[in-house]
C-alpha cells in the first residue's frame, strides 16, 4: 500500500521523531509531506530512502497550500493519508477527502486537559478540529487518557484506536562507551552523580520545580543536566542563577544521541503537571535508569521496581531525590513487559494493520456542517 504522511513540520520534536521511527519499520510504501520547517528530522527521513516534500507554507492560513497538497495526493494515488499534528490534520484531511482517498487516518500525539498540542482548545479551535476530524476515517490515540479526552471533545469512540507511542529500545539501551564520551563532552567526571532531565523546555514540564528541589543536593560530586531546549530555557537559566547553583547545572541543549545521553545519567526526573503519555520516561527505563516521575500514564498496570511516582511539590520531590541519590546501584537492564507493549516492531505492525482494515472497510464519512468561516478559526503555525 502507498501511504502519505502529512505533518506540520519536521524539526526535532516528539511527533516528528515518532514518524521517523515508524517509517523505518512499516511494511508499506511511505512518502512524507511537511507543511513547513523541513528540519533535521526531514534530512534523517530522506537519508533512509523515503521521499520528503516541503509545501513551504509561510502563513498559518494559506489556501494555495491546500491546493498543492490536494494535487500531490490526487496524482500520487495513495491508499492511505496519515496526518500528524493539528495544522496538518486540518489541511491533510480536507485535501485527502477532496482527492477521494480511501483511508484517512490521524494520530493524536498530545492532548492535554485544555490543549491540543500547544494550542488552547477554544471554541473556534474545537470547531475547526471537529470539522477536520469528520473528514477522516480513523483516529489513533496514543493512550487511554488521550482517547477519553477525544471522546469528551466529540470524536466518535468507534473511530478511535489506542496505539501507544513507540520506543526503539535497541537505540536507547545502556551504552558504557557513550556514557564516557558524553560526560567527557560535558566535562563531568566518572565519579560524579548526574540527575537528568530530558525534553522540550515548556512550562508544563515544570523543570523549574526540579531545579529548586535539586539545588540543595548539588555540589562538586552531584550535577543536574537538562538536555533539551524550548521557550522556558532563558527563565530556567535565571532560576539557576537565583538559587546559586550555576556551576552545578548544565543546559546541554537538544541532542539526537538519546541513548548516550541517558547512559550518562544516574537517574531521570520528570515532573510534568499533566502527561498524556510519557515517552522519555519509557526511554529512560529502556536504558535501565531509575525514574522519579509525577505523572506517567504509560506505566499504569506495569510494575517497574526502578520507577517511582513522587510528590509534585518542592519538599516532597527533594526528599525522594535525596533517597534515590543514596540508593544502591542496579544493573542497567530492560524491563521485558515494556518491550512487549511499546517496542517499535509491535507498534508499527498495529498501525499497518489499521491501515489495511480501514482501506478495506472504506467507511462513510460524517457530513460536514460547519461553516466555511470556522475553517479560519485558529490556525497558528505552532504544532
Amino acid at each position: 500500500m502507498k501511504v502519505l504522511h502529512v505533518i506540520t513540520g519536521l524539526g526535532i520534536g516528539g511527533a516528528e521523531t515518532q514518524l521517523e521511527l515508524l517509517l523505518r519499520h512499516t511494511r508499506h510504501e511511505p512518502e512524507v509531506v511537511t507543511l513547513s520547517d523541513r528540519g533535521q528530522v526531514a534530512d534523517t527521513i530522506a537519508q533512509g530512502g523515503v521521499r520528503v516534500r516541503d509545501l513551504a507554507m509561510t502563513r498559518s492560513t494559506e489556501v494555495s497550500a491546500l491546493g498543492r497538497l490536494h494535487r500531490i495526493i490526487r496524482e500520487g494515488r495513495y491508499d492511505v493519508v496519515h496526518t500528524h499534528l493539528y495544522r496538518a490534520q486540518i489541511y491533510g484531511h480536507l485535501a485527502a477527502r477532496l482527492a477521494g482517498t480511501r483511508a484517512i487516518v490521524t494520530t493524536e500525539h498530545s492532548v492535554g486537559e485544555t490543549h491540543v498540542g500547544r494550542r488552547r482548545m477554544t471554541m473556534p479551535v474545537r470547531a475547526v478540529y471537529r470539522t477536520a476530524e469528520r473528514c477522516s476515517h480513523a483516529t489513533i490515540a496514543v493512550s487511554d487518557v488521550v482517547r477519553n479526552r477525544l471522546v469528551a471533545w466529540g470524536v466518535p469512540s468507534r473511530k478511535i484506536t489506542v496505539v501507544p507511542k513507540a520506543v526503539d529500545f535497541a537505540a536507547v539501551a545502556f551504552d558504557p562507551v557513550g556514557r564516557v564520551n558524553v560526560r567527557m563532552d560535558w566535562g563531568i567526571g566518572p565519579n560524579v552523580q548526574v540527575i537528568g532531565v530530558v525534553g522540550q523546555l515548556g512550562l508544563d514540564k515544570r523543570v523549574d520545580l526540579v531545579i529548586r528541589a535539586a539545588a540543595p543536593l548539588l555540589g562538586e560530586k552531584r550535577r543536574l543536566v537538562v538536555a533539551g531546549d524550548g521557550e522556558e530555557r532563558e527563565r530556567l537559566e535565571q532560576i539557576v542563577r537565583e538559587v546559586g547553583v550555576t556551576e552545578h547545572v548544565l543546559f546541554a541543549g537538544a541532542r539526537r544521541d538519546l541513548g548516550a545521553v541517558l547512559s550518562s545519567f544516574d537517574m531521570l526526573v520528570a515532573a510534568p503537571a499533566q502527561e498524556t503519555f510519557g515517552l522519555t520516561m519509557l526511554e529512560a527505563l529502556g536504558n535501565g535508569l531509575p525514574l522519579l516521575y509525577t505523572n506517567c500514564p504509560t506505566l499504569d498496570g506495569i510494575v517497574v521496581e526502578r520507577a517511582r511516582q513522587v510528590p509534585g511539590d518542592e519538599v516532597g520531590l527533594r526528599r525522594e531525590l535525596a533517597a534515590e541519590l543514596h540508593a544502591p546501584l542496579h544493573p542497567r537492564t530492560l524491563v521485558p513487559a515494556l518491550c512487549e507493549r511499546y517496542g517499535i516492531e509491535s507498534v508499527a505492525a498495529r498501525i499497518d494493520d489499521l491501515y489495511e482494515r480501514t482501506a478495506a472497510r472504506g467507511p462513510a464519512l460524517e457530513r460536514v456542517t460547519e461553516t466555511e468561516e470556522e475553517w479560519h478559526g485558529d490556525l497558528s503555525p505552532s504544532a
